[in-house]
């Protein structure tokens, strides 16, 4: 559809653009994320049996070329259920790390940064829509539901095909039974 070919890659840009902006000059993501990174390393090494790195620029590197793959992929309409909820997966941890609107005692920041946020909002919402969007084909659930049922039906017949034969053959079996006797 026209529709999803104009607004994929709207929607994938400012991912594209902010990722490989990101990549080039990540110390300047380093501050906001550090919060962010310290909270779910910390909850992370008291759930998992392996250490979690805790180099603040290598995480905002590797979820800035996150953004840049899934964003690219979701443009050119490659795996688009999936790559939409890969970014918005990494919008999340992105929004909180850079919008801390509830921080900021200057009004004017503040304004700023909760414009910010509610419109990384927007894009989660979008992102949410464009994961469950199947192009109006059916879904795998109702796809997988109709083949079961169909080879089902087909199990049955077979059943059944196989039942009158057997009882055919028990009936020819009878008669030749009866005349060798």
């Amino acid at each position: 559809m026209l529709v999803r070919r104009i607004a994929r890659p709207l929607l994938a840009a400012s991912f594209v653009y902010g990722g490989v902006d990101t990549l080039r000059n990540p110390q300047t993501r380093v501050p906001g994320a550090r919060p962010v990174v310290d909270q779910i390393a910390r909850a992370a090494d008291e759930q998992l049996p392996v250490q979690v790195p805790r180099d603040v620029e290598q995480w905002v590197k590797v979820d800035a070329a996150i953004k840049v793959g899934a964003g690219s992929l979701f443009a050119l309409g490659k795996l688009p259920r999936l790559s939409a909820l890969v970014m918005a997966g990494s919008i999340v941890p992105t929004t909180l790390a850079g919008h801390r609107f509830w921080e900021h005692e200057d009004p004017e920041e503040r304004f700023g940064q909760l414009s910010n946020f509610l419109k990384n909002a927007g894009l989660l919402g979008g992102l949410l829509i464009a994961a469950v969007d199947t192009e109006g084909r059916p879904s795998v659930g109702y796809r997988a539901r109709r083949a079961a049922r169909r080879a089902s039906t087909a199990t049955e017949r077979s059943v059944e095909q196989a039942q009158k034969r057997a009882a055919k053959a028990e009936k020819r079996a009878q008669k030749q039974l009866k005349k060798a006797s």
